[in-house]
């Protein structure tokens, strides 16, 4: 049998990776967020925020390949999707649990009893959110945001030819600056 799986996909600011915590805790199951990377760190060699930025957020061997003309060559980015694919294949076969981001609505679309969430919410809600989490930068809130979410879009297409964020690819999208942290997590525990 298979076990039940959470995935939490989310834009920038928009709590999902709060909401995924809050979830696992509630429902008493793992919760793998941060825990990815330094799995990944540990079985690549390589150091966690070197992961974070190549790992998630570049556009993988494609480009890569195309610029350094090694053709078949696999790069650093291709390596890190397959050692993640890996741990949270892993992960889901050890027991129910909650993963956040990592493409793992699309890795384990075959391997688990898998309910796909996608935390999505307005500009100024996530703006104000990434301020009082993160704190300011020089950079506004709203450019720090559209440059993730333009990285996590272009990594998500590349490993997994969908479109990052289009409801026909999740189970239940969320608007957690109209419902509210709390509101989703109840949302998402309550179908689980």
């Amino acid at each position: 049998m298979k076990n039940r799986v959470i995935t939490i996909s989310r834009e920038f600011g928009s709590g999902g990776r709060t909401i995924g915590k809050r979830v696992a805790a509630q429902l008493g199951i793992p919760c793998y967020d941060n825990e990815l990377l330094q799995k990944t760190a540990e079985e690549s060699g390589f150091q966690q925020e070197y992961i974070k930025e190549a790992g998630e957020y570049s556009l993988g061997g494609l480009l890569s390949n195309a610029f350094s003309h090694r053709g078949s060559a696999m790069n650093n980015a291709d390596y890190l999707w397959q050692i993640q694919y890996r741990i949270i294949t892993q992960l889901a076969e050890k027991g129910p649990c909650v993963i956040v981001g990592r493409c793992a609505d699309y890795i384990l679309r075959d391997k688990a009893d898998c309910l796909r969430v996608f935390i999505h919410a307005d500009i100024k809600f996530r703006a104000e959110r990434i301020v009082r989490e993160y704190g300011e930068r020089t950079e506004s809130p709203e450019q720090r945001i559209k440059d993730k979410d333009k990285r996590r879009a272009a990594y998500h297409r590349f490993y997994t030819d969908m479109k990052w964020g289009h409801a026909q690819n999740y189970d239940l999208t969320l608007n957690s600056g109209t419902l509210g942290l709390d509101k989703c997590v109840e949302i998402i525990k309550s179908l689980y």
